[in-house]
């Protein structure tokens, strides 16, 4: 684990402790309030330098997204992802676990995730992707035989991704994921769990 995923850990530790604890006490009941909490926890920790230097452009970030989007950003959401993902528990899951995980946090960023049946993946009904418009979306068949009983994955998945790629290849490893580029189709993109 890199020592800035160490930190990351750290800090949203730190963050769910302290939601954790205006719960407990009764000063936050409802995830209008918890946003509200959170935005104010990290505001306090932004101006007191409360972490490292390496964490401020994750606190900014993160507290941009609780004033600007409110509710729907899912502050304690993204803090419990980014807990996971750099505590290492979450690579301790079995492959479908930490690709629910991986998809939620990709909504998290505000890239669209969708699963398409096969009316929808090909042919002349198929839904057209703009490029410009950030997303992920999975073939529904791939998903439903793509996995054994335990949860292991049994065969690739095939993706159409319009996101910035980096960003979706961040996520994936993070969640023990890589994506490889299918050359001859555009935007078509296979998953396999490492």
């Amino acid at each position: 684990m890199a020592s800035s995923d160490v930190y990351a850990d750290h800090l949203a530790w730190c963050g769910l402790i302290a939601l954790h604890m205006a719960r407990k006490s009764g000063t936050v009941n409802s995830p209008a309030q918890e946003n509200l909490f959170l935005c104010r926890w990290l505001a306090t920790a932004e101006k007191k330098r409360l972490f490292r230097r390496e964490l401020a452009g994750d606190i900014r970030w993160l507290l941009k997204e609780g004033r600007e989007k409110g509710l729907r950003a899912d502050l304690p959401g993204k803090l419990e992802y980014l807990w996971r993902a750099s505590s290492g528990e979450l690579l301790e899951q079995n492959d479908l676990f930490r690709l629910q995980h991986v998809m939620h946090a990709i909504t998290l960023t505000g890239i669209n995730y969708g699963v398409l049946n096969e009316t929808e993946w090909e042919g002349r009904h198929a839904v057209k992707l703009s490029p410009t418009v950030p997303g992920l979306f999975i073939r529904k068949s791939d998903l439903d035989t793509g996995f054994g009983e335990d949860g292991r994955q049994v065969k690739t998945l095939a993706v159409r991704i319009t996101a910035d790629i980096s960003a979706v290849d961040a996520l994936l490893t993070r969640a023990g994921w890589q994506r490889e580029s299918d050359a001859t189709v555009p935007l078509l993109h296979q998953l396999r769990a490492c």
